[in-house]
């Protein structure tokens, strides 16, 4: 059972699993998901939507009204808008983001699907990108929903979180490490 995953906790678990029970009894996993990135779009790109979300100054009649006709504008419908219209009548709208991400991993746990997050100096090139998905899959012996993020900082190479495991492989920590060596020298 969701509930007892250890992945969600708190309101936004609660909330994450019921939608997820909910989902996977009507077979519509991956159509509540694709209305959850939409509905995640459109937070991402409107600051007043945004604000709508995380403002306790306005009622919960208000957020109601204001999300019932976004979502019928973006065309979300369904259980997705249900869940969305009682989280925001229940006064919990400002934890929809966690719910939101709740019920992602939720649904990636369902599916043997294990998130990783690459983090490299410049994005990487569709060949480079299929290279890396292609080893962290052989090494995990599980499909991999692959995240990447740009940080010139590191100069160079790659940092990869998979789980509770992290293989920094940066240029940076390799410069810091040669600096320690010929500092202790």
């Amino acid at each position: 059972m969701a509930s007892s995953s250890p992945i969600v906790s708190g309101i936004a678990g609660r909330y994450a699993s019921a939608l997820f029970e909910l989902a996977r009894e009507a077979k519509a996993l991956d159509k509540v998901n694709a209305a959850l990135d939409s509905f995640t779009a459109m937070l991402d790109g409107s600051p007043d939507l945004d604000r709508l979300v995380r403002n306790p100054v306005f009622t919960a009649d208000e957020q109601v009204a204001a999300l019932t006709a976004l979502l019928a504008k973006a065309k979300i419908d369904g259980l997705a808008a249900n869940f969305l219209k009682l989280v925001a009548a229940k006064r919990r709208l400002f934890a929809v983001r966690g719910m939101i991400a709740g019920y992602r991993a939720l649904v990636a746990e369902e599916q043997g699907i294990v998130s990783a997050e690459v983090t490299v100096a410049a994005p990487l090139s569709d060949k480079n990108r299929t290279a890396v998905l292609q080893a962290l899959e052989s090494q995990a012996g599980k499909k991999i929903a692959l995240t990447e993020k740009v940080d010139p900082a590191i100069i160079g190479g790659l940092v990869v979180k998979m789980g509770s495991r992290m293989i920094d492989a940066s240029l940076k920590t390799k410069l810091n490490a040669m600096k320690i060596a010929m500092n202790n020298a």
